[in-house]
Parts: structure tokens; sequence; C-alpha cells
């Protein structure tokens, strides 16, 4: 008897750390815009202005609508939707990029590409190229290193074709304590150098968000959370709106 209380009290412990890790770190179900039903994403593009794609993951479609309005009467501004153009799409990680973004790619002539990878290959899964999150250190990584790589750089060749000017953004922190799935605050920084790299071999433009926003992520990011609060999207926003300003501008030279 002595040995099946003894039993039922290790494991109620057990029980009661999960729920308590749950309650301190809740799943990553999206960035706020993602899960946001209420919000019109159907625009009416003006054929006399340049066309602009925003490729990524939650984090983009976190400042996507913002980007819109910041370059409203200069721009329209695309990003990968559902099939009935009333949600936006999230492009994951390099496993699935090409697939998510095919169909935009050879949907329009494009002046100017936003784009990025890493944040969903970083994170740990329970089996690899899956979105099966997993808060174990030992579990392995949607992608590895070597894989992000092959991926990206075949995703690059795929988006030099456009003959858009290209605009690869960092991925954005991680802190400490990040769970659901579990990311690592170095991860960022090990697969943003293998994306710099690559981007310098085709001489495309890094908007280096990574850095942008590493001194505000106390009044930016979410608690122990990849996704932005508003202000943080905002920040963002017009952070890639600037950038993008300038890759139409260039664009406009070369003519």
């Amino acid at each position: 008897m002595k040995n099946v209380i003894e039993r039922f009290s290790i494991g109620l412990v057990v029980f009661l750390c999960t729920c308590t890790l749950s309650l301190h770190a809740m799943p990553e179900a999206g960035s706020d815009a993602e899960l946001d039903r209420n919000t019109d994403w159907v625009f009416m593009p003006d054929a006399a202005l340049p066309n602009v794609l925003i490729l990524g993951d939650s984090i983009s479609i976190g400042y996507t609508r913002q980007v819109r309005e910041l370059l409203q009467g200069k721009a329209n501004v695309y990003r990968p939707m559902s099939a009935d153009g009333t949600r936006p799409r999230n492009c994951n990680g390099t496993v699935v990029g090409l697939k998510v973004s095919q169909p935009m790619l050879q949907s329009h002539q494009w002046d100017v590409i936003h784009f990025n990878w890493g944040l969903h290959d970083l994170k740990h899964v329970k089996r690899a190229h899956t979105n099966e999150k997993s808060n174990d250190p030992q579990d392995p990584q949607q992608s590895t290193p070597q894989e992000y790589e092959r991926n990206l750089r075949e995703i690059v060749r795929e988006l030099v074709k456009s003959d858009a000017q290209l605009i690869f953004a960092t991925t954005t922190p991680v802190v400490p304590g990040t769970l659901n799935p579990l990311r690592t605050p170095d991860a960022p920084v090990e697969y943003n150098a293998i994306a710099v790299k690559i981007m310098a071999e085709y001489q495309i433009r890094v908007n280096d968000l990574h850095a942008y926003c590493l001194p505000n992520l106390a009044e930016w990011q979410q608690p122990k959370n990849v996704h932005f609060k508003p202000k943080g999207s905002q920040a963002i926003a017009e952070r890639v709106a600037a950038v993008i300003l300038e890759e139409l501008a260039k664009k406009e030279r070369s003519l």
C-alpha cells in the first residue's frame, strides 16, 4: 500500500509540474494577426503602382498589413494567401518554402520581394521536417543548419529568376525559456549567419531585423514567445517599409 501511495504521489508531482510549465509557456499558436479572424485582408491593387511581395512566417503576417498601409499610394503589397484570398498564409520553414511561394512568384511581375525563412527551421520537433512541436532539446530541429542552407539556396535561386529587387530579413530573436516548441536564443544567430553568407554570394540586401529588435525585446516581444506585441509589429513594419522604399527607388533608377 505504501508503494502505491508513493507512486501516486510521484505521478501527481510530475503532472502538476507539467501543468505549471504549460501555464508559464503557452503554445505559440501564431501571431495576433494570424489568429484574428475579423480582419479584412482583401485589397484593391493599383495597376499603376509597383508590386511588392512579402514572404515569411507568422512574424511577417504580423507586419504585412501595416507595411501595406505605410506604402499606400506607393506600392501594392502582397503576401501568400489562402485559396479564397481572405486569410494570410504562413510560409513555414524552408522545407515547404518553395511549395508555398511558387504560386505567388508566378502570379505577378514583382518589383521587390522581401523574404525570410528560419524561425520554423530552427524549432525543435518530434520528427525532422514536420511541425510536431517538441520541448525536448534532444529532439531534432525541423531543419538542421546544413539542410537550412541547402533549402535556402534553392529558394534564393528561384527568387533571383523573378528579376525583382530582393531583400532578406534576418530571423528575429528568441528569448530564454521559449517553449511549445523549444527554440533557443543561440539558434537564430547560427541560422542567420548561414543566411547572410548566402545573401552575400548573391549580392542580396539584408534587412537585419534580429539586430533591430534585440535592444527592444522587453517592450516589443511577448514574454517567452517569438511573436510580437502590436507595438513591436508596428515598429518592424516601419523598418520593413523603409527598406522596401529604398529598393523600389533602386529599381526605378535601373529602368
